[in-house]
């Protein structure tokens, strides 16, 4: 079994990256180039879902703050689906929760 699965889609208009497993120094490399991939076409939205994402260290939540940031700056919008209370306890320390759109359910994204 992998640590880290990356599965992507078009939903709904969107595109839609889940993380399943653990988002660590070992698998941050895999959801960078995953990410620049889907960065490549431009998506208005892109929706990063961690509800399935069982660990978070700092190597990832930079990983999830550059990508705000690149799309910040090209005119873009990411949406980080909360992931569970140890993935959310990270982004609360950090108060990156207050930075970052995050949604408790990818349905409702508009």
């Amino acid at each position: 079994m992998e640590i880290l699965d990356v599965r992507t889609e078009e939903r709904n208009g969107l595109v839609h990256v889940a993380l399943v497993g653990e988002l660590d120094l070992s698998t941050v490399a895999k959801v960078q180039e995953e990410l620049r991939r889907v960065e490549a076409s431009s998506p208005a939205t892109l929706v990063v879902d961690l509800s399935q994402l069982a660990f978070l260290d700092s190597t990832g939540l930079r990983c999830i703050v550059t990508a705000d940031e690149r799309a910040r700056s090209e005119g873009r919008r990411i949406v980080i689906v909360r992931g569970p209370d140890a993935v959310q306890r990270v982004f609360t320390i950090t108060r990156l929760d207050d930075r970052l759109e995050m949604v408790d359910d990818a349905g409702t994204i508009g």
